[in-house]
Formats: structure tokens, C-alpha cells, sequence
């Protein structure tokens, strides 16, 4: 099962009650969004390293945090 980034999201459409799902995969994450997370003040451990597995099966460059 691939790694997830946050929760899934379960939305509902209000009109037609269609049922839709959101998967939030690290893999699916833009890099850019991915960085901004690692900089942020409130980034849990837990992820920051997940990120950071990330970061490194997509051989990206960067002086990356200990």
C-alpha cells in the first residue's frame, strides 16, 4: 500500500449525493509542496522522515536535514 501524506478525505457532493475520495499519496505530492512541509515549524518527526524516503527514491539533490 502506497504511503500517505495525511488522511484520506471522503466529500460529498450536496446536489447529486455522489460519493468521491481523496487519497493523499506522498508519491503523488508535488515537490514543491513537499519542501514546504519540511521547513515548516510543525512538521511531525513521523513525516519529516517519510519526506525525507521520499525525497531520496526520487534522487533529489538538497541538503536535507538530520
Amino acid at each position: 500500500m502506497p504511503i500517505k501524506l495525511r488522511p484520506s478525505v471522503t466529500n460529498i457532493d450536496r446536489n447529486t449525493k455522489k460519493v468521491t475520495i481523496n487519497h493523499y499519496y506522498i508519491k503523488t505530492t508535488p515537490l514543491k509542496e513537499l519542501l514546504e512541509y519540511l521547513e515548516s515549524s510543525n512538521a511531525r518527526p513521523r513525516v519529516v522522515q517519510k519526506i525525507k524516503n521520499e525525497l531520496i527514491r526520487r534522487e533529489f539533490k538538497h541538503n536535507l536535514r538530520d
